[in-house]
């Protein structure tokens, strides 16, 4: 992983370059050592691309990029420490150190000792450094040109979760003959299953979804579960999901008579299925299933043990004749030992619907007939794909608005599909597409095989992952932040078919996106030797720098006793305190700790050692009281998640000293956050409050200079919250704010404030569950230039929109749904020239207003969903995006 290495050289530069560095140098006597450090890594970086490159074919050069790599993280790690010194200098600034001990901090009379070991560390660095680079000379490498930063302008529309079948391409036949074997009734069997078979990206899942959405299937079947089995075939797993599946279908057709109490109970609270052994999980489930016709789609089945199957298939035969399981699986053998009654082999697509696809996916609509030549060679690609629509989609969104002729020769022409193609290897297709990838796309996307497969992930958290490793380029202009950059590389990965099944609430600022399971082998096997899943049995190579731990036991922690460079540490089961405190005592260099659904009680105060942290995940531990005083200690940590935590009392008093941190979400018994604490995180963009119970006021009192760098403030579930306690004047950098379900809070508490002239940034607003909002807030005003999309939802006592709504003069937006007492839109609506949705529901009232007396008001609006009306101007439905195939 050359790339690994070019990213961690651009690391160091930028390090190397920064002014902290400039100021270190002078005062502590390594100036000279940082510039001749500086100058050799800018030499050996010259050359990186082009061994990326070469290395598959030269085993000397491979074997000195893994040196290269490892020196260069060692170059990072020194500098990092050298970051985390002049944190605590801020810290002591902050916290009223005296002007003397601040000033010697960097001075002679530090102590000795450190400042000697700091400068040994960069000398014996600098010096590894240079031997290294003295060998790239027998390489013959050239120096390539510098990865030019993506033009971010032109970005395909997002993709959603949902399959229609307008945009499956030619897989009438193969729905209609699965749908025919669905709605047999067979003869002697109540429970018969039907498998689809076919290589990876061939569109097994996709198919699978046709049918278990058909109109047909869903009238057809009492019970409809889906299950995404992948290779972790534990059945206690799968009960449970099968168990989540069907209850969630029953919620939403609120089909609760017959249900036992303990069913019910489930249904109100599913976390409860957590806390259950097997042989209650294996009770609910027969209860739920008996005499049920139902359909269950396993996807992705690689388990090929039938004792396995047997001890599933025991559990779900209790249903009457006619229950179908559709499975989907790479490998007849599966089939095989799962009795399968049908077995369909899913072949590749014909070559002119394959073809028709790719125009779809390649060019902009009607563009196909100005470049006949590119059509021409995007047959010739087409071939080469074999039928396979993954591959077909992939280069298809490499190619996306490319009309280069080189370009598309390159890649009908690369050598990369001579390579035989074996059974399970990776499709020269998707290799292809991650070659083109530039560099920091590449770190990006390599990465994301730490995590396993079907991982649902999500935008947010994926940005801070990629943030916490310091793989984020630095935005190209000032008005964009990191996280920006992060979501265009997304936005970049999604248009190239790498992410899919994207799944986005049009008001709340994330949305979910899965990698598909060819994907995710094509980043494993690039990933090897860099990152690694943990299991008893698996084998660690030394130089594992990203562990997922998926098992625990003896065998796990004498593995990692082998290693010591662990920047990434993720806890996918239950693990021990031992372990915890292990890992901490060990992985000095850790980056990222992901703690989510563990159950410790608390931290071991050793976690205030991990001076290199940038990301600690502790959402959904409902056991975990307190943290650690020494947590205040991670001055470098960026993301701290604490989401779910419903049993922890209050944030540490010093959690002010954290102050690199940029994103805080927390679930806290506490009744109010301290102003003096988390009001005074300078570099706060996120801030989401969720399931405070007892909270009152977000904060005690805010002043000038707080927050205002706060881009998305979440306060959700606060049933007891009657003041924001914000000063919405020193929020200008705030885009997004979400209030949901806070019965007391009626927004009045700022309107005593001087709002005149106020210039605030809001685009998005979303206000839902506030029975006590009367009128919406005077400040909202101060956003008439900038707010862009408006939601109000289960308001009911709200009276009256305000005449100056029609002010927002960019609002394209505007949904009310369940404000029962609204009874008219204000005068002036014409003047919201760019309003292209309006949508009312739930207030009938103003639904019978907007369609009689004030329909002129709206006469102009594109698109208009009113109560009792499916809306004439336009559909409301949203087309599937390219990255579903």
């Amino acid at each position: 992983m050359a790339e690994i290495g070019y990213g961690v050289a651009v690391k160091v530069l930028e390090l190397l370059g920064s002014v902290t560095f400039q100021e270190i140098s002078s005062v502590w006597g390594v100036k000279s050592d940082l510039t001749k450090l500086e100058r050799t890594v800018k030499a050996i970086k010259a050359v990186l691309l082009d061994a990326e490159e070469k290395q598959a074919s030269d085993h000397r050069l491979s074997v000195w990029l893994g040196e290269l790599k490892d020196v260069l993280k060692d170059a990072e790690n020194v500098l990092d420490e050298f970051q985390y010194i002049v944190l605590q200098k801020e810290v002591m600034k902050r916290n009223g150190s005296t002007s003397k001990k601040v000033s010697n901090f960097f001075s002679s009379s530090n102590p000795l000792a450190v400042r000697f070991e700091m400068a040994h560390k960069i000398k014996g660095i600098r010096k590894r450094v240079d031997e290294i680079a003295t060998e790239k000379d027998n390489f013959n490498l050239t120096q390539g040109l510098e990865d030019i930063k993506l033009n971010m302008q032109e970005r395909r529309e997002m993709t959603h979760s949902f399959v229609h079948p307008r945009n499956v391409i030619g897989r009438d036949d193969a729905k209609k003959q699965i749908l025919d074997l669905l709605m047999q009734q067979d003869a002697g069997r109540n429970v018969n299953v039907i498998s689809i078979v076919g290589i990876g990206g061939l569109g097994k899942t996709t198919l699978a979804k046709l049918v278990y959405n058909d109109e047909q299937v869903v009238g057809h079947f009492q019970l409809r579960m889906w299950v995404c089995v992948s290779e972790d075939f534990d059945v206690t797993r799968l009960i449970k999901e099968i168990l989540k599946s069907a209850l969630d279908k029953i919620d939403e057709n609120i089909v609760v008579d017959g249900l036992s109490n303990s069913l019910k109970d489930l249904l109100k609270d599913k976390k409860i299925l957590e806390n259950l052994g097997v042989d209650e999980l294996q009770c609910r489930l027969r209860e739920l299933l008996k005499d049920k016709k139902f359909l269950l789609v396993l996807d992705d089945v690689w388990n090929d043990k039938r004792k396995k199957w047997i001890e599933l298939e025991d559990l779900i035969l209790g249903g009457c004749n006619g229950c179908k399981i559709l499975v989907t699986t790479r490998n007849s053998s599966v089939a095989t030992i799962m009795d399968t009654t049908t077995t369909y082999n899913l072949k590749g697509l014909p070559e002119e619907d394959c073809m028709s696809l790719f125009v779809k996916l390649a060019f902009k609509v009607g563009q196909q007939n100005q470049y006949p030549n590119l059509l021409n060679i995007g047959r010739e690609i087409v071939k080469k794909c074999k039928g396979v629509p993954l591959a077909v989609s992939t280069l298809a969104g490499l190619l996306y608005s490319k009309v280069d002729e080189h370009e598309w020769k390159f890649i009908r022409d690369n050598e990369i599909w001579n390579l035989e193609q074996r059974e399970g290897d990776i499709l020269p297709a998707l290799k292809l597409s991650y070659n083109q990838l530039p560099f920091h796309l590449k770190q990006c996307f390599v990465y994301c095989s730490v995590f396993p497969k079907d991982f649902e992930f999500n935008n947010l958290q994926l940005i801070q992952f990629w943030l916490a490793h310091g793989i984020l380029q630095s935005p190209a202009n000032e008005s964009q932040e990191l996280e920006d950059v992060g979501d265009l590389y997304i936005k970049e990965l999604l248009s190239r078919t790498f992410f899919q099944d994207v799944d986005q609430h049009e008001f709340l600022p994330f949305y979910s996106f899965k990698m598909h399971d060819l994907v995710h082998d094509l980043a494993f096997s690039i990933a090897k030797g860099e990152c690694s899943v943990v299991t008893k049995e698996s084998t660690l190579a030394a130089e594992v720098c990203h562990l997922s731990i998926l098992e625990n036991g003896q065998e796990v922690t004498t593995q990692l006793e082998k290693l010591s460079k662990v920047q990434t540490i993720i806890f996918q089961t239950e693990q021990p305190m031992s372990l915890l405190e292990a890992c901490i005592s060990r992985f000095k260099y850790l980056r990222l700790l992901y703690l989510g659904e563990s159950s410790f009680e608390v931290l071991p105060d050793s976690i205030g050692t991990l001076k290199h942290l940038r990301y600690l995940n502790l959402t959904e531990n409902h056991r975990i009281k307190q943290l650690p005083d020494s947590i205040c200690k991670l001055h470098s940590l960026q993301t701290l998640l604490l989401g779910g935590c419903n049993n922890l009392e209050r944030l540490p008093k010093g959690i002010r000293d954290i102050f690199s941190l940029r994103f805080l979400s927390v679930t806290t018994k506490h009744t109010c956050l301290s102003e003096k604490a988390v009001g005074c995180l300078d570099s706060l963009q996120f801030l989401g409050i969720t399931n405070c119970e007892n909270l009152k006021c977000l904060f005690e009192g805010m002043e000038e200079g707080h927050l205002t760098y706060l881009r998305t403030l979440l306060v959700f579930k606060c049933p007891r919250l009657t003041s924001l306690s914000l000063s919405i004047k020193h929020l200008t950098a705030l885009e997004t704010l979400v209030i949901m379900g806070c019965e007391e809070l009626s927004l009045m508490e700022m309107e005593g404030e001087d709002n005149q002239d106020l210039k605030l940034s809001l685009q998005k607003l979303m206000i839902a569950s506030l029975p006590k909002l009367e009128v919406l807030p005077q400040w909202l005003q101060g956003s008439a230039n900038t707010l862009q999309q408006l939601l109000i939802v289960e308001c009911e006592n709200l009276k009256a929109l305000p005449e100056w709504l029609p002010r927002l003069k960019s609002l394209h937006t505007l949904r009310i749904g369940e404000c029962p007492k609204l009874s008219s839109l204000p005068e002036g609506m014409e003047a919201l020239t760019v309003l292209r949705l309006l949508k009312i529901g739930g207030c009938p009232d103003l639904s019978r207003k907007c369609r009689e007396e004030d329909s002129h008001k709206i006469a102009h609006v594109p698109q208009i969903e009113l109560d009792e009306d499916s809306g004439s101007s336009s559909s409301s439905s949203e087309e599937e995006g390219p990255g579903s195939h």
